[in-house]
């Protein structure tokens, strides 16, 4: 399950990185899989909500577009979501891409941090043994040029990569995925913060590789 803001839902005529991964997994994954979630929209601007399913592959098949994501949407909202999305949809591993909305608008960084532990326990009372893949904040172009947001940025990154390490056990473990190298605003994403076709390869890249090196799932990342 794909669990995160606005640069994982994506916009009308998206790729989206969740395809990117979709043709990832199909490569590697050498067994059957799903792809689940409560959702499978994309944002459309001119209706300001979440409506769209004109995906920029028509090839992505429909059973495949499932998320839990959302324009504007954070750890704080996804936190009280997350136990009947897990339950329902029989969810086992999840991806996971949120914070930046967080900062920008609702939460502090310690605030910010306390919704990823209860989004850890709301997920792990819905599936005793689910294991989670999650990622830094990247920058975009408002920490380029807001130092204060970028210094909160960088606390709550450390506050995340502190909580996967207090929260990881055996039978449900966490991940702390590598921000790509080099995040590049101007290469990596079509307005300064959501990812185009470049910055879609290098999110899914960081999630597969976290997950091929850590559990010995999929392979190495290579680009369809």
């Amino acid at each position: 399950m794909f669990v995160g803001d606005s640069m994982t839902i994506g916009s009308a005529g998206d790729l989206t990185w969740r395809y990117r991964m979709w043709q990832h997994l199909c490569a590697t994954h050498g067994r059957p899989f799903r792809i689940v979630g409560p959702r499978s929209a994309l944002y459309e601007p001119a209706a300001d909500a979440a409506v769209s399913h004109a995906y920029g592959a028509p090839e992505f098949p429909e059973r495949y577009r499932a998320h839990l994501a959302g324009w504007g949407e954070g750890w704080c909202h996804m936190a009280p979501l997350i136990q009947d999305a897990v339950r329902t949809h029989r969810a086992d591993t999840l991806f996971v891409s949120l914070g930046l909305i967080d900062l920008g608008f609702y939460t502090n960084p310690e605030q910010t941090a306390g919704n990823v532990h209860r989004f850890v326990a709301e997920a792990r009372a819905a599936n005793p043994r689910v294991q989670a893949v999650l990622l830094p904040v990247l920058p975009n172009v408002r920490i380029l040029g807001d130092p204060a947001f970028a210094a909160q940025c960088e606390h709550f990154n450390e506050l995340l990569a502190k909580a996967v390490a207090d929260l990881d056990r055996p039978g449900s473990p966490l991940l702390l995925a590598s921000p790509p190298p080099g995040w590049d605003v101007t290469l990596d994403t079509y307005d300064g913060t959501h990812p185009g076709p470049h910055g879609e390869h290098r999110l899914a890249a960081a999630f597969a590789d976290a997950m091929h090196q850590a559990w010995g799932i999929g392979g190495p990342y290579a680009p369809a």
